[in-house]
């Protein structure tokens, strides 16, 4: 059996959580705020949103059991995956790239 959290420990807990997440987020901003950074640093910088959607899709298009099921099942993510990476380069949209996975994902699986 587990014992449940006290309530005095949840709000050091919560209180700790918020002033990291502060800290982590709020004051780089604050420090930065008004400078001009090199250009390979703002170059940098533009890289860390794509790349951290890139590890969010490949953690649910990769997973460990994904071929127990067999090829084509372990197959339909990543065909769908490449669809929107054709329409991502096409069009660069959002929004089609949504529909476009949304659409593929759905065709492959009634086929």
């Amino acid at each position: 059996m587990t014992e449940s959290i006290q309530w005095s420990d949840f709000w050091i807990l919560l209180g700790i959580t918020a002033t990291t997440m502060l800290a982590c987020r709020v004051l780089p901003l604050m420090l930065l705020a008004g400078r001009n950074l090199a250009p390979r640093v703002t170059e940098a910088l533009g890289y860390i949103p794509p790349a951290a959607f890139a590890a969010l899709v490949a953690n649910d298009l990769f997973t460990p059991g994904m071929f127990d099921a067999g090829l084509w099942p372990a197959a339909l993510p990543l065909v769908a995956g490449l669809v929107v990476v054709a329409v991502a380069r096409l069009t660069g949209s959002l929004v089609w790239c949504a529909v476009a996975g949304i659409a593929a994902y759905g065709l492959l699986m009634m086929a």
